[in-house]
């Protein structure tokens, strides 16, 4: 096989780029295992006690990801992951305004390989989420797994990941006054197993977990008492006149709109968002695993025992471009789409979730085909839910 070297004079910022993606790539392969090594190792050295205080920080602390996390901003604006967004690129479109007023179930699809889009866009600063959706906190959920290893679950809750199980997603969304979009790759660990160029397979046809608990955390009004009975005083002919009551303000003809919005005391709300990276499967190659061969049988059956999926992918090295675990520089494109609106429902009935589950696949396609003339998809390729 020849090999393709990259150029000696390949500029800096490009190396820089290079860098960032390389310790990316790491951590998400290989910073896990590496750290609960460490920690095993540490146990039989002379820094023992650094193992020992950990595991008692652990112990006190062990509830934390499922409590929101502990997000630092300050890493999350690092330079670093301006690199790394150069390096594909990777970029966030915004099509409708979100109120941060409300809180947000953010689907991302696919899931691609690494969630290269997904980690770029909603767990740092690099791409403007800040600015384009004002007032917005976002957390992107991960499998529980990786919170278990010790070192590295503090490191990737530094960029504001949570565990993907309905305590910690649901912690986000009961926050009152809103603010807060958690974001799921909906297809998970088994979507990554049909991450391939090309492809527009997207694992949803029997994802309603995440929709049924958009229904148990949808809007909802809460009322103060005091002010459901009381407005401010109003000045006429000179003279305050007496707090009126909510009835009294409808019969002398107030507009409905303004007095809600002076009476609700908070709102409690989280709506669905459909979100499409394109590209995100670009990035790398994968071994046929067509279903039903004996190597996606062999995959799927380790990752229902280990609960992480084995996608065998590759693209390009460090130095050269025949081969290895960086992922190729193409472009991709998170394209945010519209909320849709779910009214709360603690306990919805099968036919309510099928239909907000349909609506939001209807969506889902909507945002595909108006968008994907404009990343060079032919117009007769639309999505595949499986």
């Amino acid at each position: 096989m020849k090999i393709d070297f990259a150029p000696l004079q390949t500029p800096l910022h490009r190396r820089l780029q290079t860098a960032a993606v390389l310790q990316w790539v790491f951590s998400f392969l290989g910073l896990a295992p590496t750290c609960i090594l460490l920690f095993f190792y540490l146990l039989f050295t002379r820094f023992w006690l650094i193992s020992v205080l950990y595991a008692v920080w652990w112990f006190f602390d062990y509830d934390t990801p499922s409590r929101g996390g502990r997000r630092v901003p300050f890493l999350c604006g690092l330079k670093i992951w301006d690199y790394m967004r150069d390096y594909f690129p990777v970029k966030l479109v915004k099509t409708a305004d979100l109120d941060p007023r409300h809180n947000y179930v953010m689907g991302f699809h696919p899931h691609g390989v690494l969630v290269a889009g997904a980690f770029t866009n909603f767990c740092t600063y690099s791409t403007g989420f800040k600015q384009l959706f004002p007032g917005l906190t976002t957390c992107l959920l991960m499998l529980p797994l990786w919170f278990r290893a010790p070192f590295f679950r503090d490191y990737i809750m530094c960029a504001g990941l949570i565990p993907s199980d309905k305590k910690s997603a649901s912690y986000h969304l009961r926050k009152r006054g809103g603010g807060n979009a958690v974001v799921i790759a909906v297809g998970g660990a088994p979507e990554a197993l049909d991450a391939h160029p090309g492809g527009y397979d997207v694992l949803l046809a029997n994802k309603k977990g995440f929709i049924k608990m958009a229904m148990e955390h949808g809007f909802s009004v809460a009322f103060s008492k005091q002010r459901l009975i009381q407005v401010p005083d109003m000045e006429f002919s000179g003279k305050a006149r007496r707090p009126t009551s909510l009835r009294d303000q409808f019969r002398n003809g107030a507009d409905i709109s303004n007095v809600l919005t002076n009476s609700f005391s908070s709102f409690r709300s989280a709506h669905l968002v459909p979100v499409f990276s394109f590209g995100e499967n670009e990035v790398y190659d994968q071994v046929g695993n067509k279903r039903g061969t004996w190597l996606r049988s062999t995959q799927e059956r380790l990752q229902s025992i280990m609960g992480i999926s084995l996608p065998l992918f590759h693209a390009r090295g460090i130095f050269q471009y025949s081969f290895g675990l960086m992922p190729y520089r193409k472009p991709i494109s998170t394209v945010v789409g519209r909320p849709i609106r779910v009214q709360r429902k603690e306990k919805p009935t099968a036919e309510e979730l099928d239909a907000l589950h349909q609506l939001y696949m209807d969506e889902l396609s909507n945002l595909f085909d108006e968008h994907k003339g404009n990343y060079g998809i032919d117009k007769d390729t639309h999505l595949n839910f499986v």
